[in-house]
């Protein structure tokens, strides 16, 4: 059980993807070329197990494809494309749930043919000992979970083999979707304890390298860095209507630079690619061979950030003036030639704001209003600045903050742009030592509460702002309780309202995911993790 994890060195780049399909000798030169997916990515995948610290996202890909969970996001479309749907959730391992009346008892029952990939069957325990590791273990997974009211694995309870249950302190509107998250895998516990010590208790130094789910697809080849080849599992029957996945085999290729990626996708030599340059990804798709399909990151936001506790900027005049003197359009067009989903130039009516985030705002470039406020401020003769963003946002991040400091200029705002390395951006945001930067944010569960209460309240890393407003920690904490919809939507739009009065963040656009594929792929939908579901896709049926 487990997999073969190698350090094979590879040669060029478009190379290494011939490797990739010879890799496993005799049985891999067999397969059919319609029967195989080749995925390449500027990312890498470091770990089998997507609970450690430091896990890539490319991990949580795959980690999705080797493990089941109890439940799993339904999908649902989003103009013309699909999406997953965070209010519907479906059983994967569980045959179906039950939610008590009260909402403090989620009910599972197992279904009873379901197997991990050494043909042990999954039971109740399996369910406990997975997730009892995910909220008592060091790492990723206890923090997530939290959000969901999952702390302690005193809630978590076999009632029989096939049967388990969750008992909550408050009904938590998160409980049951965090449990389709890429944290709350369901592990072969028989297979992990062989490797448990009392150091490592829940065995995550081996699990790093071995994969031992009831998953779609198992791990064949593992190379860190370089690429994963998967092996379809004939016994998991999850893709509609109760098939297995849809292809025999796939092979995920780290391949670092965006101008191979897209040259290996446009000869057919790669089938799917998700992280291309916004250009490479227009020219393609003008070009006519391959399928663009552009999803906005809806449970996605690029923000410009204002750090509230140090001046100017803990002044919401300095702040509101800012936001009415930033070029909108022209950002949009330089940094993602117009590909995605603007968050500006709303006009707000009745009704308004909407209880969803985020919310377009209701500023334009305006700059008689934004030396108004700065006057209003105490400030009619501006300031100076700096504006920092990470190198690893350059191609976007760059056009967009040369036009920034053009624009502030006019209302005598002198920006210094600085341009930070990777490592050095994440500390000092994390030690909230920049005035004013752009960032991005990301919800897995894309609710209101659930952005405020991690992006907006507390001490915390990814309250970029550093805002502490009473009247939002009251409702974002209220709100994540709240069963009843009319009344949860009246908090988020006071939330949003408040928000916006405060103006601790911009919020400026939604990029889209331009997920570029070969015409006979079918099947892609933008998932909560921002990465390809393998278990999606398939390819028609005429060029198999």
């Amino acid at each position: 059980m487990g997999v073969t994890k190698t350090s094979m060195r590879m040669g060029g780049l478009a190379g290494a993807l011939i490797v990739a399909l010879a890799v496993g000798a005799a049985p891999a030169l067999a397969q059919s070329r319609a029967e195989t997916l080749r995925y390449v990515t500027g990312a890498s995948v470091n770990t089998l197990d997507p609970t450690m610290p430091g896990t890539t996202r490319e991990a949580f890909a795959i980690s999705l494809s080797t493990y089941d969970r109890l439940v799993t996001f339904g999908r649902k479309k989003l103009g013309d494309n699909w999406v997953f749907d965070l209010d519907t959730i479906r059983g994967e391992l569980a045959e179906r749930y039950e939610v008590s009346p009260d909402g403090l008892t989620l009910t599972f029952y197992l279904r009873k043919d379901a197997k991990f990939q050494d043909g042990t069957p999954v039971t109740a325990d399996d369910v406990k000992w997975s997730l009892d590791r995910a909220v008592s273990a060091k790492s990723l997974a206890g923090p997530q979970l939290l959000t969901g009211s999952l702390t302690s694995p005193g809630q978590f309870t076999v009632v029989d083999p096939h049967t388990f249950k969750v008992t909550l302190p408050k009904p938590d509107r998160l409980a049951l979707p965090n449990l389709a998250t890429v944290y709350a895998i369901v592990i072969n516990s028989k297979a992990a304890k062989a490797h448990a010590t009392p150091e490592d208790p829940w065995a995550q130094s081996w699990l790093k390298d071995h994969a031992v789910g009831s998953g779609a697809y198992s791990v064949d080849v593992f190379k860190p860095g370089e690429q994963v080849v998967l092996k379809r599992n004939a016994d998991w029957t999850g893709a509609a209507p109760d098939k297995p996945a849809g292809f025999k085999r796939v092979i995920a290729q780290t391949i670092p630079d965006p101008a191979t990626r897209a040259n290996l996708v446009e000869k057919g030599d790669a089938d799917i690619v998700i992280d291309l340059q916004a250009n490479d990804a227009l020219a393609l798709k003008e070009r006519g061979k391959l399928k663009v399909i552009a999803t906005p990151q809806f449970n996605a936001v690029t923000l410009i950030s204002f750090n509230t506790k140090m001046p100017p900027f803990d002044k919401v005049e300095v702040r509101q003036a800012l936001a009415y003197a930033l070029p909108y359009d022209a950002m949009f067009k330089a940094a993602l030639f117009g590909r995605g989903k603007p968050l500006f130039g709303a006009t707000w009516g009745e009704g308004d704001p909407q209880p969803v985030f985020p919310v377009a705002q209701p500023v334009t470039l305006d700059l008689p209003k934004a030396k108004t406020l700065l006057a209003k401020a105490g400030l009619p003769d501006g300031f100076s600045t700096t504006f920092s963003f990470n190198v690893g946002q350059a191609a976007t991040a760059e056009p967009m903050a040369a036009l920034i400091r053009e624009s502030l200029e006019k209302i005598g705002v002198k920006v210094e742009i600085q341009k930070l390395p990777d490592a050095q951006m994440s500390t000092q945001v994390s030690e909230k030592k920049l005035p004013f930067f752009t960032e991005g944010i990301v919800a897995w569960l894309p609710s209101p509460d659930y952005f405020y209460r991690n992006f907006y309240t507390g001490n915390q890393r990814w309250n970029y702002s550093s805002i502490d407003d009473p009247e939002i920690n009251e409702i974002a904490a209220k709100a994540r309780f709240e069963r009843d919809p009319a009344k949860y939507d009246d908090d988020a739009r006071a939330l949003n309202r408040r928000n916006f009065a405060l103006m601790p963040q911009i919020p400026i656009w939604q990029p889209n995911q331009d997920a570029v594929m070969a015409q006979s792929v079918e099947g892609y939908t933008y998932q909560f993790h921002r990465q390809v579901d393998y278990r999606d896709l398939s390819r028609k049926a005429a060029e198999k």
